[in-house]
């Protein structure tokens, strides 16, 4: 039976045997992503700004979909040696093949990419890339007092069109989606994917319009600026609640980065490895709460229908989640302590190991940091993605496998 505190060394020997690939991986996958970026920065400028700006959205679909092949190609790239596949090889059952399992774990990679909001660093990173590349197009038109479009690629798109392509995206999402449920063809998971980012991102100047007017409509209702007054004066008159709750804003997003985040990936980890489930009978299966799942499930139609459109946003947040935290904590709370130290612990380590290598090859000078900045970042970001893919599928080798010694297999779902 494997120790839950060897997690470290096991990623390290997963990481030092599938280093090449893995390697390999990510090398293409940033290859990938700065050519979509550099395009996404070039093809916004010119005649047809609305149709620029449509295939500006399209790009940047593509670089999150780049992200979840690659993201998918390491964790497969780690299959062979896990000691669970090993087993399941012995128990003759066949690998499967990599587009069947991109395929498979696209929706819910989709899913979980939006619903823990990831998307917002790909975003991030077009917007960067067109002001630095697009820089002195900004200065001379801030210096001769003109406007400027840099910068504004993804929030210019009008509304209408924006509307329009949602409209379009929301039909391909829904018809793959029906595919995917009959089973049908192959890569349908994918496309299916491609048309939930998409219609995301092509609704989203059309949604921020909405929410707009939306949000000035509802500031004036007078129960809506009375519930405010209500939370200032509590804040002012009720002791310690500004404290308490000041302090809880600080905490909890470092709680999700610790805990929330590790487990998201996990799961994605999960799915690669085809061990998984996200329906809500498996999470509350030996339970009290199983008995209502089943009173929910056999009520009315538009009782589950009503049900599912009110928790639909904390389902897809936080089920999956709870679900692989069921699955990880079948081989103890340890296991899943030692998971989330060694995810902080790498990311901490990763940026201050980049911080002092650039520190002690001295870059005081704006043109050497200019220059050895990004292959160190290079370096540094390769190297904790290695052993953050290698550290998620070590965690589900050794609860996978202490499982099945305990006579309760992790099975395929």
């Amino acid at each position: 039976m494997p120790s839950p505190y060897s997690l470290p060394l096991h990623t390290l020997r997963l990481a030092g045997r599938c280093a090449l690939p893995l390697a390999f991986w990510f090398a293409a996958g940033e290859l990938a992503r700065f050519v979509l970026l550099y395009g996404a920065t070039e093809i916004a400028y010119g005649d047809f700004r609305q149709v620029r700006l449509v295939a500006v959205m399209t790009l940047l679909t593509f670089i999150v979909m780049s992200a979840m092949t690659v993201t998918t190609g390491m964790l497969y790239a780690l299959r062979d040696a896990l000691w669970e596949m090993r087993a399941r090889a012995d128990d003759g059952l066949d690998q499967e093949r990599f587009f069947r399992v991109l395929d498979r774990v696209a929706p819910a990679f989709a899913v979980l990419y939006l619903a823990w909001g990831f998307q917002t660093e790909d975003m991030r990173d077009v917007y960067q890339m067109d002001m630095f590349h697009h820089f002195y197009d900004q200065t001379d038109a801030s210096f001769f007092g003109e406007d400027s479009d840099v910068g504004r690629s993804l929030v210019d798109l009008d509304w209408r069109v924006s509307l329009g392509a949602m409209v379009v995206t929301f039909g391909l999402k829904w018809l793959f989606a029906r595919f995917v449920e009959k089973g049908k063809g192959k890569l349908y998971g994918f496309l299916a994917a491609f048309s939930e980012f998409a219609f995301v991102f092509y609704g989203l100047n059309a949604t921020l319009a909405f929410a707009d007017a939306r949000k000035e409509w509802m500031e004036h209702r007078s129960v809506v600026a009375g519930s405010e007054e209500i939370w200032t004066e509590a804040q002012k008159s009720v002791p310690i609640w500004k404290t308490v709750t000041d302090v809880f804003g600080d905490v909890w997003p470092l709680i999700l980065d610790a805990v929330a985040v590790p487990l998201a990936w996990l799961t994605v980890a999960m799915l690669v490895f085809g061990a998984y489930s996200d329906e809500t009978r498996h999470l509350v299966r030996g339970t009290r709460l199983e008995r209502g799942v089943e009173r929910l499930e056999g009520s009315h139609d538009l009782t589950q229908k009503s049900f599912d459109q009110l928790t639909s946003g904390f389902k897809d947040r936080w089920l999956p989640l709870a679900n692989s935290l069921r699955m990880i904590f079948k081989s103890g709370a340890a296991l899943f302590g030692m998971m989330c130290l060694c995810y902080v612990s790498l990311s901490v380590a990763g940026q201050y190991a980049e911080r002092a290598l650039l520190t002690l090859m001295g870059t005081r000078d704006e043109w050497s940091g200019a220059i050895m900045e990004p292959p160190v970042a290079f370096l540094a970001e390769m190297i904790v993605t290695v052993l953050t893919m290698a550290l998620l599928a070590a965690t589900y080798d050794l609860a996978a496998t202490r499982a099945r010694l305990s006579g309760e297999p992790l099975s395929d779902v």
